[in-house]
């Protein structure tokens, strides 16, 4: 299935398990999680024990070409991408708004910025303007150490890149401005730990 981003170009996404040959078999010894799994697990925790209403956005797509090989089955060929995507994840705690994203490296001491994009900063700044919680999750996937980072210390990050200086956040600056957060059972990542004790 082909998939467009509103400026045209094509959705790449990443290659499957038969598509790469170089893939290796996801060990599960350390669960094997991505950032987004643990996440949206975490957000089921808080909505069952009555916590916060906090959802992933959904990607509005606009369906361009379907085969049909069956009278019961559609298959979807070619699709675009309605406009950029803002942020991962939105809801409400404690009566406020909260929107945040979450990225994961592989890198080991620094989290490059070029995994954000410009409209991403720009609507997250909207949302602290109106005095709404806004933060960005970050995981360096190879130690499993996640960190909260508020959007006001990205800003610095982001904003030092645009006057040509470092394109990365170096990791011990992310331990200096961010907030660790200790990975748990139930809830997997309790980022809200960390918000309520930075916002209320």
């Amino acid at each position: 299935m082909k998939f467009h981003y509103p400026n045209g170009k094509k959705y790449m996404g990443t290659k499957s398990p038969s598509e790469n040959k170089s893939f290796k078999q996801v060990s599960y010894s350390n669960r094997g999680m991505t950032l987004e799994e643990d996440i949206n697990e975490t957000n089921e925790y808080y909505l069952a024990h009555k916590t916060a209403v906090i959802h992933k956005k959904p990607t509005p797509v606009q369906i361009v070409d379907v085969h049909y090989p069956t009278r019961s089955a559609a298959v979807i060929k070619e699709a675009y991408f309605k406009q950029p995507s803002t942020t991962d994840y939105n809801g409400v705690y404690k009566s406020r708004y909260i929107d945040f994203e979450a990225k994961e490296t592989k890198n080991k001491t620094s989290f490059p910025l070029q995994n954000f994009h410009e409209h991403q900063i720009s609507h997250m700044e909207s949302v602290f303007i109106q005095d709404g919680i806004t933060f960005v999750l970050l995981r360096f996937s190879l130690s499993e150490e996640v960190y909260l980072l508020p959007f006001e210390a990205l800003k610095t990050y982001w904003d030092r890149m645009m006057n040509g200086g470092r394109k990365s956040i170096r990791k011990n600056e992310i331990v200096e401005s961010g907030y660790k957060i200790p990975l748990g059972l139930h809830p997997r990542v309790d980022y809200l730990k960390i918000v309520h004790r930075l916002y209320f």
